[in-house]
């Protein structure tokens, strides 16, 4: 017999995040930390989004919770602080929606924030030449 393991990934910038979702006892780590101690508490927060999304969901058809049977395991490269909470959030909300398999589930995350299930591809334009940042050019003067 198998067991069901659900492998995702999720980007922001230049983070990447891949999250492993398995039966377990509902323990959730990020880079071999347990989420209860990710600082700063916003990061923490956003990363805890799609986990509360699905046990609304679950709660309200009146079944038992999701997230509380899955163990998540996150690795996270790249980026700062919020852009690893960004990717670590998109890979566990698609973690969470496959495991489900539910359109209902779908729509709760989408209709929550649309990020959660897309990652943004928006990258920072590089410098240019001629001033100190990428749209920015020294001024001229005719006088």
């Amino acid at each position: 017999m198998t067991t069901k393991i659900v492998k995702k990934s999720g980007k922001k910038k230049s983070a990447v995040a891949r999250a492993t979702l398995y039966k377990g006892t509902g323990h959730i780590t990020i880079n071999k930390r347990p989420l209860g101690i990710i600082q700063p508490e916003l990061a923490r927060q956003k990363i805890y989004e799609p986990i509360m999304v699905a046990e609304n969901w679950s709660s309200s058809k009146g079944s038992s919770s999701l997230v509380s049977g899955l163990d998540i395991v996150v690795n996270v490269r790249g980026g700062g602080f919020m852009g690893q909470a960004e990717a670590t959030r998109t890979a566990v909300a698609k973690g969470i929606v496959e495991w489900a398999n539910d359109a209902g589930l779908r729509e709760a995350m989408i209709s929550f924030d649309r990020k959660m299930l897309v990652s943004d591809h928006r990258r920072k334009l590089p410098k240019h030449y001629g001033g100190p940042g990428a749209r920015s050019k020294k001024q001229k003067s005719y006088r």
